[in-house]
Order: structure tokens, then sequence, then C-alpha cells
């Protein structure tokens, strides 16, 4: 099983990285007046937060799908979600009403995930030695 677990990683970082990008583009370049309105008058959100959460989910996302720099944007990807699950989706208020956090709480462990567990070999960050999933090979030294 382990010789799964670089596909596994893979899989994962190009779901949520599609979801996220999925998400993360409307709040950009459409739907703007839509989606700032829910958040200023249902959410009690500043109206900019929707460009803040746009550039970090499409952004994420692209850093996500790449394997780039993994753990940062999964961290940025954690803590976004956290707000969402806090002032959006209100899971405290509800907190049996799954239905009203299920995306936002899966995208949110995933990302944890992957910022805890890195990109893996599969990934841009293997390939410049920071993927956690491979370590890069050290000189010995001679004394």
């Amino acid at each position: 099983m382990e010789r799964l677990k670089p596909l596994a990683l893979l899989l994962l970082r190009l779901a949520l990285g599609v979801v996220f990008i999925y998400h993360g583009y409307p709040k950009l370049f459409t739907h703007r007046g839509q989606t700032m309105y829910a958040l200023v008058h249902e959410d009690g959100l500043p109206a900019y937060f929707a460009y803040i959460a746009g550039v970090i989910e499409l952004g994420g996302g692209a850093m996500l799908v790449a394997g780039f720099f993994t753990t940062c944007a999964g961290i940025a990807l954690t803590i976004e979600q956290a707000v969402v699950l806090w002032k959006v989706d209100r899971v405290f208020a509800h907190p049996l009403a799954v239905d009203r956090y299920q995306l936002a709480l899966v995208c949110m462990a995933g990302a944890f995930v992957l910022a805890a567990i890195g990109a893996g070999p599969i990934s841009l960050d293997a390939a410049r030695g920071k993927g956690r999933g491979r370590s890069p090979s050290k000189p010995k030294r001679r004394d």
C-alpha cells in the first residue's frame, strides 16, 4: 500500500485543486455583485473578503494542482475554509446541519492533510527538493 501513496497524494491534490479553482474563479471574474451582497448583508463579512477568498481559492487551487508550494497553499486554504465554516456556513450555530457545511469541511480537511504531509514525489515541490514525499539525497562528507 505504501507504493500507492504518491498516486493518492496526486489524486487528492488534483481533486482539491479543481474544486478550489472552480469556486475561486467566479469570486474574481463573475457574480461579484451577488457574492459581495451575500458576504456583507447575510454573512457579516467585509465586501473585500470575496476578493481575498477568490485569490486564495484560485491561486491556492492552481498551486495544489501543480504541487508547487503545497504546504503554504494548504495552510492558506485551511484557514480560509475555517473562516467559511465559522462565518458563512455557521457551523457552530447549527452543528447538526451537516448538509450546510459539508463541502467546506471536506475541503478544509483535505487542505490540512496536504499542508501536513506535503505534495508527494509527483509534484513540482519534489522536483525542487521540497516535496516531503521524497527526501533529496545528501552528499556524504569525507573526513
